[in-house]
């Protein structure tokens, strides 16, 4: 009972030890000089020693052995030394973490965007913030409007690039206004449409879509397109938000697809060897407007997830 009394006093006294006494206790330890543990940490001898002294007194026991070599550890003093070098090398990491998010060069943040949107604005942003903050933890998250917004209402996300869905109040939202969107239609590359120059609407006229659900403002353009026009709508539709299963299935069959500018301008670019090809129109569809940078009101948001939020902006108002 006494032995085990004795050394929560010893563990009583020794969390009141500084950062600096513990620095202190590792540069001897690793030294085994008081000398140069002190020049180590910029520091006289006298203050050193002082100090060691003051350690020893509030843990109360030896800590260091005093010899004409210099000084060792005593077992209190390697159980010290050994925690302290763990302890001190979280430490300096947690502060070296905190300058960097204060700095923007560092921490996390999670965006959530329309799918053009994420192809043609956040990431050349995430390109470009990586160059200067390479330890950002982001996280991107592709859906429709509806869902985002209400992500972000949740806390879900930093800010969102989307619609404000109809029925929710905009009044709670910091919004940067976006751009519109030109709709364009992909095809395999050996489709009977693909060809040089633009199409009529009523080229795409009976042919199959594979599309976005209803609903989604760029199916919704498309269709009020076609009514108006007096062009019928397609008989086959096979309807999915994926783009993979939108590739896959243009690839073989004869379907089209409507799609944002951003995607068509990544997956069938003008010159190289993709297996689809992007078509425009004479009389162009388009949605107005398609998407805005959007987040909370009244809301900070940290540095790094502010940098990300500025090279988007760039990105889609033309200015990079």
């Amino acid at each position: 009972m006494h032995i085990i009394f004795d050394m929560q006093i010893m563990l009583n006294r020794a969390n009141k030890l500084k950062l600096r006494d513990l620095r202190l206790i590792k540069a001897i330890a690793e030294t085994g000089q008081l000398a140069l543990a002190a020049e180590r940490l910029a520091m006289t001898q006298p203050a050193a020693s002082r100090m060691v002294s003051g350690i020893e007194q509030s843990i109360g026991a030896p800590v260091f052995e005093r010899h004409p070599k210099g000084m060792t550890p005593t077992a209190v003093g390697k159980i010290l030394a050994r925690n302290a070098a763990g302890l001190l090398k979280g430490m300096d990491q947690t502060l070296a973490d905190v300058q960097s998010a204060i700095t923007g060069q560092s921490g996390a943040v999670r965006v959530g965007a329309v799918t053009g949107a994420a192809v043609g604005f956040v990431v050349p942003a995430i390109q470009k913030l990586k160059k200067t903050a390479s330890g950002a933890d982001i996280h991107v998250d592709v859906a429709p409007s509806d869902v985002l917004v209400e992500g972000l209402l949740g806390g879900e996300y930093d800010f969102v690039l989307s619609r404000i869905p109809a029925g929710t109040d905009p009044r709670q939202f910091q919004v940067r206004r976006g751009r519109v969107e030109v709709i364009r239609f992909l095809v395999r590359r050996d489709h009977p449409l693909a060809g040089p120059g633009p199409l009529k609407t009523a080229d795409l006229a009976g042919w199959e879509w594979v599309a976005q659900g209803l609903r989604t403002p760029l199916r919704q353009a498309i269709e009020e397109a076609f009514v108006s026009r007096g062009i019928p709508l397609p008989d086959e539709i096979v309807n999915t938000s994926s783009l993979l299963v939108m590739f896959a299935y243009l690839g073989s069959t004869d379907a089209i697809a409507p799609t944002s500018r951003e995607v068509a301008e990544l997956v069938a670019p003008t010159s190289g060897a993709s297996q689809l090809a992007a078509l425009d129109l004479e009389d162009p569809i388009i949605i107005n407007p398609y998407y805005h940078l959007i987040s909370m009101k009244n809301q900070s948001l940290s540095p790094i997830a502010m940098q990300l939020h500025d090279l988007v902006y760039a990105a889609l108002s033309g200015e990079s």
